[in-house]
């Protein structure tokens, strides 16, 4: 009498029928598919033993099923993304998610080396400076009014001027007659030394420190010879063509100051109305 050969699982004869081995014994065709096949995730129907499976993070899809859950293309043999569960192929997946490359308008690939700024996006090749046309890439870039530039073309097309060497300004610097200077530019025109900081006066337009103003132009107190700038409020007095500092503006006999008081001129000198009337 012949051995039993029998199912495993529901043990009908397998004689004269399809079955498949497995190490706990041999299986009818439909009890393998059913102890053995994985449920398709899409469908939810068992992938048959003769069946192409396809899994992903431990799901697994007939190949038919295996499809972008947006355009329905097949992934089985397609580079596809998985968005919060959902495969896409990189097509929907870009169209959905990517970004859009504002100089050039295509798509930013994921993956791609890419910039962004103030909300907007570049590929790496496609942000450049809007001065030289440059690729920016990791350089620093001054904004202005929707154009971006690298630092050398917007300080060469924006920064202020020193009005002496008409260099940009990059900080810093001082403001002398409503322009612009390097602080090392403005200098007395007389003797070069530096005037930020100081007090000093023009001529002809030209900076001078006081001394030599004082020197150059200034007419000189006729007491002590020394000039008389007018600066930080000195006073003085004035007669036919003689000057004196306020403080130099004395009777030449006692001494006593004639600024605002009544004088005679005597010679080269002044005197009071007392001495005047005294006599010599």
């Amino acid at each position: 009498m012949s051995e039993a050969f029998d199912c495993a699982k529901c043990s009908e004869s397998l004689y004269g029928r399809k079955y498949i081995q497995t190490d706990s014994g041999p299986y009818c065709v439909p009890c393998y598919d059913n102890t053995f096949a994985n449920t398709c995730a899409e469908c939810q129907q068992l992938i048959g033993h003769d069946s192409r499976e396809l899994f992903y993070e431990d799901r697994h899809f007939h190949e038919g099923c295996f499809r972008c859950g947006r355009c329905q293309r097949s992934l089985a043999d397609e580079p596809f993304t998985c968005q919060d569960s959902e495969l896409l192929c990189n097509d929907c997946y870009c169209s959905a998610f990517s970004s859009q490359c504002s100089a050039c308008g295509e798509t930013v690939m994921p993956g791609s080396r890419k910039l962004e700024y103030g909300g907007q996006t570049w590929h790496e090749h496609c942000f450049l400076c809007s001065g030289c046309e440059q690729p920016l890439g990791s350089r620093s870039f001054v904004p202005d009014k929707g154009a971006h530039y690298c630092v050398p073309c917007y300080e060469n097309k924006f920064a202020p001027r020193c009005a002496r060497c008409s260099k940009t300004l990059t900080q810093g610097g001082v403001t002398y007659r409503d322009q612009p200077w390097h602080r090392e530019c403005l200098v007395c025109t007389g003797c070069q030394t530096p005037l930020a900081g100081q007090q000093f006066t023009s001529r002809d337009d030209d900076p001078y420190c006081v001394a030599c103003f004082g020197e150059l132009f200034a007419p000189k107190c006729s007491s002590c010879k020394r000039p008389i700038t007018g600066l930080g409020g000195g006073k003085y007095v004035s007669f036919e063509d003689r000057h004196w500092h306020h403080s130099c503006f004395s009777c030449a006999r006692c001494s006593t100051s004639l600024v605002g008081q009544g004088f005679v001129p005597d010679g080269d000198q002044v005197l009071c109305q007392g001495c005047s009337q005294a006599g010599p």
